[in-house]
């Protein structure tokens, strides 16, 4: 069979190409704004540092608006949310642009940038979609998880070309504002698609994910891994930089999403076996984490032994292999374990992950650059995929597992029935119901993006 044989089957389905393109260009500006931002300020205001702390302000204030923004389209559906928290983070965007184009102060920076907060999760919504369309074919969705991560890649592999492109030949601000115009067409266009979206269901009686066992280590796993990808950024932009090709940063970084996108189309092609998909995911997971902190040596051992952008290149286009299968094995088990009717908050939870740690590894690699060197900088994410493997490999041991799996059972089933609120559902005490209301947002005041 070919490879390509499961991806004609997944979009042979009605309206699943439709809404593909409008999240894919909804998702291609979430690889410039990062990038556009780094630029727009290091040119204006002469400091990677500076542009560091800025984007790691607007990634950490998404880390904790974002899970609340998920749970609002898990409620209202995703065209009633989507498409006015666009608008509303895209203020927050062009007052950046504003902001450095007059020369404001440095903490307005700041405040614009965690303004674009509200930005919905597109990524998460297209996964939501699959999640329904194919709820009851696991190797399909198996499939559709690897083309979505397979997604990512590409729009991260496009979006910090195009972005350094257009800030480096037009203006600096470019960027950032051509990235808008797309995520608010996209989104619109995803929005218009209602027909491959996932029906609203009766509020359950569940936890929040980020109570629900298993689920905290998982996460921490995706914010080491967030600050991979945040440290990798802002240290190649400045190792490009150093060397006078500031302007092909985003074609450097664009070869690490390459591979990683190449690994993600072959890694869905292979179909799950008789195996239950989270017992398979949970034995593959650690492997492909820790494959991931073995290739990012690669870059590190380029850039010291050579000094310069080629093998660099090279490097991260290996290094970025690991990637997609780490994300996609994570991205099932987020949806195994988390609870009915809370899905994009699941899946939001985990990218907020991500994002949190993109704030830490963008300022901790911004501060390295600054202060030691963009060599020293490759050392950040080399650190962060350790921790990440440290993390997975103690989640993954038989007596841990075991144990979560037994206080899943004696505390809340992860899927059990749907209720309404004032209903018990069977095995759940009267008082558990009650506390874990998502109509209450005191009862998941602990929920963390």
């Amino acid at each position: 069979m070919s490879p390509l044989t499961p991806y004609r089957r997944l979009f042979a389905r009605p309206g699943t190409r439709a809404f593909t393109l409008g999240n894919l260009v909804a998702r291609l500006p979430m690889g410039m704004f990062g990038v556009s931002a780094v630029v727009m300020i290091a040119s204006a205001r002469g400091s990677y540092a500076l542009a560091g702390a800025v984007t790691a302000t607007g990634l950490a204030a998404t880390a904790v608006v974002a899970p609340w923004t998920a749970r609002l389209v898990d409620r209202h559906g995703q065209a009633r949310v989507a498409v006015p928290a666009t608008a509303l983070a895209l203020l927050g965007g062009i007052g950046l642009v504003l902001c450095v184009r007059f020369g404001a102060p440095d903490w307005t920076l700041f405040a614009a940038y965690a303004a674009t907060a509200t930005t919905p999760n597109t990524g998460g919504m297209s996964r939501a979609r699959w999640a329904h369309l194919l709820q009851d074919d696991p190797a399909a969705l198996h499939t559709a998880n690897s083309f979505e991560q397979a997604a990512d890649e590409l729009c991260f592999m496009l979006g910090p070309a195009l972005a350094a492109l257009l800030s480096g030949t037009l203006f600096p601000e470019a960027g950032m504002l051509v990235g808008s115009v797309l995520l608010m067409t996209g989104v619109l266009l995803f929005a218009a698609q209602r027909s491959t979206e996932p029906p609203l269901r009766p509020r359950t009686v569940s936890r929040s994910p980020v109570r629900v066992p298993r689920m905290p280590p998982l996460l921490l796993v995706f914010l080491a891994t967030g600050a991979v990808f945040g440290a990798m950024e802002v240290v190649t932009i400045a190792f490009a930089d150093a060397r006078g090709h500031r302007s092909a940063a985003g074609a450097v970084l664009a070869l690490q999403a390459a591979g990683s996108c190449a690994a993600g189309l072959l890694y869905g092609s292979v179909g799950q076996s008789g195996t239950a998909p989270e017992s398979l995911a949970e034995r593959r997971f650690p492997r492909c984490v820790a494959a991931m902190a073995v290739l990012l040596t690669l870059p590190l051992l380029a850039v010291v032994l050579t000094g310069s952008l080629p093998p660099l290149a090279g490097a991260l286009l290996l290094a970025g292999m690991a990637t997609a299968p780490t994300m996609v094995t994570g991205m099932t088990l987020v949806q195994r374990r988390t609870p009915e009717g809370r899905l994009n908050e699941g899946m939001t939870l985990a990218v907020t992950g991500l994002l949190g740690g993109m704030a830490a590894g963008s300022a901790v690699g911004g501060w390295v650059v600054e202060h030691v060197s963009p060599e020293a900088g490759y050392g950040v994410p080399v650190l962060a995929a350790t921790l990440a493997f440290a993390v997975a490999a103690l989640g993954a041991r038989p007596g841990a597992v075991r144990r979560n799996r037994a206080r899943a059972d004696l505390v809340l089933p992860e899927r059990g029935p749907r209720t309404v609120p004032g209903e018990r559902s069977a095995g759940v005490p009267a008082g558990a119901a009650a506390s874990s209301d998502p109509s209450n947002p005191c009862a998941n005041s602990g929920a963390a993006h």
